[in-house]
């Protein structure tokens, strides 16, 4: 609570210094206007010079920006204090997870109070101890983020990586266990992740390119060695692609994964011999994905080959080809399959099937399942974490809208599910059974149905209730319907929480993403509109208070309802947003720009050009009454960068004729995420929540 009080108590002071300096008033960005062509078709960019990271002008008109929006929360301050003493309140200040079982040993992460940052306790015998520490290596850092912790074969070495500045640029490091000293080695410009071999000195880590920050080779590292002499063991050279590793189950290779949004490819070195070459497991294939798994037996795959939803097939060695394997699950058009872990004596599928997620348990040969599944309506299941290859034991993870996470454990002997963790939260006056939460199907402009999953308080007066609607609709990314203890806040204050699955996402399979990519992309934003419409007709909100939020490609979801509907909407919050589709992706030097080509299309090709156009959310700002807007992004952000935001917001500014706030907020110590720490992450949503109630009237 000490850390929470100082913080706000800053919050206070520093605020109030600045607007007593500062003369509050409207930014207004200067315009130089740059010219950009192509095919033929020219558009004048005002705000082009925003891109000049660190520049005086850029950072001179950021702190304006962040100098109003602040001014505008100083005045909301008693209702951010409010939601933050309800979170304080609600959520126990030594939260931890479930327990993990790594190599032998239980582990559990846990929140401190009066810290913002977790550790991971080690359980021997019953008697607790610090393994390690986030709140010590954050020290003396204004953002912190541990990217991976991988603990050697024989339990005497620890990596981990970490990012102290929001890039997503990782720095490894090893600790050894008995001494506690950090070791000299330090592995730099990685995404984060490190994999061990089986001989407990050697590890294969990422490398990152140093301008677009795409994730392109695999190094093999022996401790003790400079990381200069780190070899080269593969390069991803198509630009189209990304690089990550993992380790099978059964520990018995390490796998390479290179992957685009519509193919990938496989290599494999066996963890026992690391020094020998990759060897690609099946060649890529345009429009060919799959993902593996090993057994003693042979190899479990998951393929899309002529099944948009999903295969499983079996092969004893590497396969020359994915119709050389025996299918053993085949194809079905209603019934995705998200996921595989092969154990020693049994499978765990994990799928999805009008939006309701199951996970089937069957013998080896892919026989004599049992599915485990929830009868409610709106919940998730997913496999939590299960690193034991040679357990009777599988644990996977319940959550729904109304009650916080779970974690069952089901036993293949007796075929039942018990429950073993449960997150509670410290409020007595918080119950599960005072909320209500459906699923409704929503009519799309071209008949199909949307599925929404809503929550709100008994008793609430939904006609008369404002309506929060979360949307997201890309990568074939599906919002899990999962619980939120802060959210309760806005709940309890009679608003009405909705997520729009809509295509884009693999909410409903793989041709609901299919159709909400590419020339299909327009799909996804009259999904999202036709969705606050139904709900407003079928008598689930009051039509004039529908907000709506959303972040990153959400984030261009909402710029593109904003511009499409902006009558529609009420109160926007958009966190880091894509909105200036067609400049970012002609430039191939930003990081994601030319592996992204196969989710939003190409500009380089003139009916590419024209339809990104089409709904670019920063090309089709007008002179109209936009809605109160809440955009936030952080300056060292490396999916979007900074300055997308920072254009849109000056450009809706020059052409709005309403009266509503349009608020910028950039966090300079944040990347993609936002900002980093239980107290810093807690402030970011009691503002967002202030925002909506000072639109909507509440001020308590």
């Amino acid at each position: 609570m000490k850390n929470l009080l100082l913080l706000l108590s800053l919050y206070s002071f520093t605020q109030n210094t600045v607007i007593a300096q500062v003369q509050t008033h409207t930014p207004v960005a200067k315009e130089i206007p740059t010219e950009l062509t192509k095919h033929n078709h020219i558009r004048i960019d005002p705000y082009f010079w925003m891109n000049q990271r660190d520049s005086k002008p850029v950072l001179d008109y950021i702190a304006e920006e962040n100098t109003y929006s602040n001014a505008f929360f100083e005045q909301k301050k008693p209702l951010i204090n409010t939601f933050l003493a309800e979170f304080e309140n609600r959520i126990n200040p030594e939260e931890t997870s479930a327990p993990i079982e790594i190599q032998g040993n239980t582990y559990q992460w846990r929140q401190i109070k009066d810290k913002d940052y977790k550790q991971l306790i080690l359980i021997e015998k019953g008697k607790e101890s610090i393994y390690f520490d986030e709140n010590e290596r954050a020290k003396g850092t204004e953002y912190y983020s541990l990217g991976d912790l991988s603990i050697s074969p024989n339990n005497q070495l620890v990596a981990f990586s970490e990012d102290k500045i929001g890039r997503r640029n990782y720095t490894i490091l090893f600790r050894d266990n008995q001494s506690d000293k950090i070791l000299k080695d330090e592995l730099k410009k990685t995404d984060g992740s490190v994999i061990w071999a089986n001989d407990n000195k050697t590890v294969f880590y990422v490398k990152k390119d140093p301008t677009t920050l795409r994730e392109y080779q695999v190094y093999k590292h022996i401790l003790g060695t400079s990381q200069s002499k780190d070899e080269l063991v593969f390069e991803e050279k198509d630009e189209r692609f990304t690089v990550y590793i993992s380790k099978t189950l059964d520990k018995s290779f390490i796998l390479i994964h290179t992957e685009s949004s519509t193919t990938s490819e496989i290599s494999l070195i066996k963890s026992d011999n690391p020094s020998e070459k990759a060897l690609c497991f099946l060649k890529r294939e345009q429009d060919h994905l799959y993902e593996i798994d090993h057994h003693e037996t042979g190899f479990f795959v998951l393929s899309n080959k002529n099944s948009p939803n999903r295969k499983l097939v079996f092969t004893e060695s590497i396969p020359t080809s994915i119709e050389s394997c025996k299918t053993l699950i085949a194809h079905d058009s209603e019934t995705y399959l998200e996921g595989l872990e092969v154990f020693s004596t049994f499978l765990a599928l994990q799928s999805r099937k009008m939006g309701r997620t199951e996970i089937s348990i069957g013998n080896i040969d892919a026989t004599n399942f049992s599915v485990i599944s929830m009868p409610e309506e709106v919940y998730e299941l997913g496999f939590s974490y299960n690193e034991n290859y040679f357990a009777k034991k599988i644990n996977y993870y319940y959550a729904s809208f109304t009650s916080p996470s779970s974690i069952y454990q089901y036993d293949l002997a007796s075929k039942n599910s018990q429950l073993v963790f449960q997150k509670k939260l410290i409020d007595p006056k918080f119950h599960s059974e005072d909320y209500i939460s459906k699923r409704i199907w929503a009519i799309a402009n071209d008949g199909e149905k949307i599925p929404v999953s809503i929550v709100y308080k008994k008793g609430t007066d939904l006609s008369k209730a404002p309506l929060l609607l979360y949307g997201y609709g890309s990568y074939g990314v599906t919002i899990p319907t999962t619980f939120s203890a802060t959210r309760i806040s806005l709940l309890d204050r009679g608003f009405v929480y909705a997520i729009a699955h809509i295509r884009g996402g693999k909410f409903l399979g793989e041709n609901w993403y299919q159709d909400g990519k590419l020339n299909h992309k327009r799909n996804t934003f009259t999904d999202f509109i036709n969705a606050a419409e139904w709900l407003a007709m079928a008598g689930y909100c009051d039509p004039n208070a529908i907000y709506a939020q959303g972040g990153s490609a959400g984030g261009l979801l909402m710029g593109a309802v904003t511009n499409m509907a902006p009558h529609l909407f009420k109160g926007i919050i958009a966190q880091v947003p894509f909105v200036d589709v067609v400049s970012t992706m002609l430039d191939e030097s930003i990081p994601l720009t030319v592996g992204e080509y196969e989710e939003w299309g190409n500009p380089n090709i003139e009916a590419d050009y024209w339809y990104m156009l089409s709904y670019s959310p920063y090309d089709h700002i007008r002179k109209i009454n936009y809605p109160a807007m809440l955009i936030t992004t952080g300056y060292h952000d490396s999916q979007v960068q900074y300055w997308e935001p920072l254009k849109w917001v000056a450009k809706l500014r020059k052409n709005n004729l309403g009266n509503q706030p349009i608020l910028f907020d950039c966090t300079m110590t944040a990347g993609h995420g936002g900002g980093s720490g239980r107290t810093t992450e807690r402030l970011e949503v009691a503002k967002e929540f202030a925002f909506l109630c000072h639109i909507q009237g509440i001020n308590e």
